[in-house]
């Protein structure tokens, strides 16, 4: 490494850990004021806070890094410009580029190490941040009896002292024990008293003087029986014990967030998103498979059958799922000292398989003639009616000019339909024009064409919301997919981050050529804000679908990639696009040329 490399590079170390300190701080103070009403105030040791903290400076330090690099990147190039180094590095045939090459190898190799913390570092600290942060929030407060004012903090008791001499020596004590849940049937007023924790602050002894318990009992009873008892009891010392678990704080297993995908690194994520595409494709398949049956008239010569690429799918999540289901059943055989696991029958899973394989035998029976279709046709297509529906009741026989029009049961015909093929025969009888009539008169007559179009309405408005359900599915596994890959490219674009802010504040701070905490902390902001905005709202449009997740997510680095090249290539001809002399001047020129122009005219 040259002199020039260690003098560039060592000017930038500097800033860029002081700077990336500051700016975690600062996002630090931030997300803690989120929670400073839940986690603070409850009497948690200071190591409990030292530790939550730690979880919160690791969480942060992706978002951290981008502006600490911009910001130590404007401050290292705007004291080179400042106190003319860089003129003098480019005066001695060493190019912008060449002077920005050892930061950028640094840049290059803390892109690296941001993107293996994103990947491996942070969704660990995640978990355990997750687990603390809720066992705090679920601790009780600390206990703390004040003067004058109703104490409800333990578990069915409401406590009022009216002085207090020190922590343990109390005065004009009130004790309600809402214990019965009856209300303020139970009342403990007393002189004075004494309150003392032990073991380990588990539990609390409250030790009353000279005072009276009130209590009432308040049963069902009838008017012509006797009131309620009231009993008023006096005492001189009466102890009463405190149960304090609910104020220790218990800490919770971190499996229980083990579904989150901030707690998931590529792999888990990757994962996540094939479970959530099989269940959608679940949900697909067998929307098909259950709607056939809901469309009788319309099925009955043709096939509602799922598309090639969900049942392709379908296929491969059922062996899939029955592979490990024996492995789970061989691993449980091999603890119990069975070696043979080949018994293994996965009933729930070869139901699926049953059902994917009998829509293939329906296609394989389509040109086969159904029962039911040549008895509609030995009637003149007169649907025959089952009268499964009728057991227990009579049924009236029909006979219009000597013809029979009682309606058949199902068993009956089926029945007749194997008679029939027996003598390779089939009966078809003809009605004539007037027994047609005389059937339509008394379908009108019966309103069977309302009652139909009655059962048509409720099958199609069950439809419909069973139609709406799957929907409803489907779209928050939609937006749970998205998300899913949002958490995914996340890991990316957070790092890639580093070095477009390095190909802003680089070139930016030669261009600007001002050093310290003025004009380059007022870019990095202005900047970062920017980024920050649009990197929310790529987000936002990935999550509700309106653009890819892809370019969600690089949403921010591709609008600002530009303006990095903009400022290197301003940089390496010296403009001065910062300077107000140059617009003035612009501007001078701008009034000149149509003051001769109107001049002319």
């Amino acid at each position: 490494m040259k002199k020039l490399d260690k003098l560039i590079l060592g000017s930038f170390i500097g800033p860029f850990f002081l700077t990336f300190i500051v700016v975690d701080f600062i996002l630090l103070t931030v997300n803690m004021l989120k929670y400073f009403d839940e986690i603070f105030g409850k009497g948690l040791s200071f190591w409990i806070y030292m530790e939550l903290i730690s979880y919160f400076v690791i969480s942060i330090s992706p978002m951290a890094l981008p502006l600490a690099v911009l910001l130590s990147a404007l401050m290292t190039f705007g004291n080179l410009g400042e106190h003319f180094e860089l003129t003098a590095i480019k005066s001695s045939g060493i190019s912008l580029l060449r002077a920005l090459r050892p930061i950028g190898i640094f840049v290059v190799f803390l892109t690296i190490g941001a993107f293996l913390s994103n990947n491996y570092l942070v969704p660990k600290v995640n978990l355990k941040t997750f687990s603390l942060l809720y066992d705090i929030r679920m601790k009780s407060p600390a206990l703390d009896i004040k003067e004058g004012v109703f104490y409800a903090g333990i578990p069915n008791y409401s406590i009022k002292v009216n002085k207090k001499l020190d922590d343990i020596r109390l005065q004009d004590i009130i004790i309600y024990n809402h214990a019965e849940g009856q209300g303020n049937t139970n009342v403990i007023l007393a002189d004075s008293g004494r309150m003392e924790p032990f073991f380990n602050d588990s539990y609390l002894s409250l030790t009353l003087y000279n005072g009276v318990n009130y209590k009432e009992s308040r049963d069902q009873r009838a008017k012509t029986e006797k009131p309620a008892n009231f009993s008023r009891t006096y005492f001189s010392e009466n102890q009463i014990i405190f149960n304090l678990e609910s104020f220790q704080m218990n800490r919770t297993p971190e499996d229980l967030w083990s579904t989150n995908r901030s707690i998931k690194n590529i792999s888990g994520l990757k994962e996540g998103l094939d479970s959530i595409y099989s269940e959608m494709n679940q949900i697909v398949f067998y929307n098909f498979a259950n709607t056939e049956s809901n469309y009788t008239f319309f099925t009955r010569n043709r096939k509602l059958t799922p598309p090639a690429d969900v049942a392709e799918r379908k296929r491969v999540d059922d062996s899939l799922r029955l592979e490990r289901g024996k492995i789970k059943q061989a691993r449980q055989d091999s603890s119990r000292n069975i070696i043979d696991a080949s018994s293994y029958n996965a009933t729930s899973d070869s139901l699926n398989i049953e059902l994917f394989a009998y829509n293939s035998q329906e296609e394989e029976m389509e040109d086969k003639p159904s029962i039911d279709s040549v008895i509609s046709q030995s009637v003149g297509g007169a649907e025959m009616v089952d009268s499964e529906n009728t057991q227990g009741k009579d049924r009236k026989g029909l006979s219009i000019d000597g013809f029979d029009f009682t309606p058949l049961s199902r068993s009956d015909s089926i029945r007749l339909f194997k008679k029939n093929r027996s003598e390779d025969t089939v009966r078809v009888t003809r009605l004539t024009t007037e027994q047609l009539l005389r059937m339509d008169s008394i379908i009108e007559v019966n309103n069977y064409e309302q009652r139909a179009a009655t059962v048509a309405i409720n099958n199609a408005r069950t439809l419909k919301n069973n139609f709406s359900n799957k929907v409803s599915q489907l779209d928050n596994l939609e937006r749970e997919y998205r998300r899913y890959q949002i958490a995914w490219y996340q890991k990316y674009t957070t790092a890639f981050a580093c070095i477009v802010m390095f190909l802003i504040g680089a070139p930016l701070g030669a261009i600007i050529k001002k050093g310290g905490l003025g004009m380059p902390v007022l870019m990095s902001i202005i900047f970062f804000i920017v980024y920050y905005m649009l990197t929310i709202t790529g987000e936002k449009w990935a999550k509700e679908g309106i653009t890819d997740a892809v370019l969600g997510t690089w949403f921010s680095n591709l609008v600002l990639l530009p303006f990095g090249f903009f400022f290197l290539k301003q940089a390496r001809k010296d403009a001065r696009i910062f300077e107000a002399d140059v617009y003035l001047e612009l501007w001078n020129k701008i009034r000149a040329f149509f003051k001769r122009k109107f001049s002319k005219t």
